[in-house]
């Protein structure tokens, strides 16, 4: 039986060995998991305050962002303000001028009517002239046969009533064609 007692020394110390060499693989694997574990915590501190960096500047971004679209509504929302003032006033600036162009082609018209109207009095003051002039040529046909010194005289009588008239009334005509801006001589 001893012999057998050997034999389990030797399985012993081998055993001894193994479990020796276990236990150190164990440590080695503890000792670098708790490396890898430490390294990990690092990178993940690292990540974490990457995130928080990103995060902060995230936030600072989308204020200055924000800021700035309030910003272009509010000048927006001013220049829009001012264009719809500017397009009210423009608007009471045509109606105004409209009004005045009606006022002003109403009153042209009126002085156009008043200017035919002169014209078409005046005209028939020639005609009644000439009518009167006839009559004369006709009256002095007829003295002519009577008594042509006694036509004569009245007529030199009448003449000065006669051409005062007709110098007023050639003037006072004169002056209202030239008032509507027309040329007498061009009538």
């Amino acid at each position: 039986m001893p012999p057998k007692t050997k034999e389990k020394g030797r399985k012993s110390g081998t055993q001894k060995k193994k479990k020796n060499l276990s236990v150190a693989l164990r440590r080695d694997e503890s000792r670098r998991a708790k490396a890898s574990e430490e390294l990990l915590k690092q990178k993940l501190q690292g990540l974490e305050a990457e995130l928080k960096e990103a995060r902060s500047e995230e936030k600072a971004i989308y204020a200055e962002m924000s800021r700035q679209h309030q910003a272009l509504k509010e000048k927006l929302e001013t220049r829009s303000n001012q264009l719809e003032e500017e397009v009210r006033g423009l608007r009471e600036q045509l109606e105004m001028c409209q009004k005045e162009a009606k006022a002003e082609r109403e009153e042209a018209e009126q002085a156009l009517r008043e200017r035919d109207q002169t014209l078409t009095q005046l005209r028939a003051q020639v005609v009644d002239m000439e009518a009167k002039y006839q009559e004369i040529l006709h009256l002095k046909a007829w003295c002519l046969q009577g008594s042509l010194d006694q036509l004569l005289a009245k007529l030199r009588a009448v003449k000065p009533h006669w051409d005062g008239a007709v110098l007023r009334l050639h003037a006072k005509h004169k002056e209202q064609l030239r008032q509507f801006g027309l040329n007498p001589l061009d009538l």
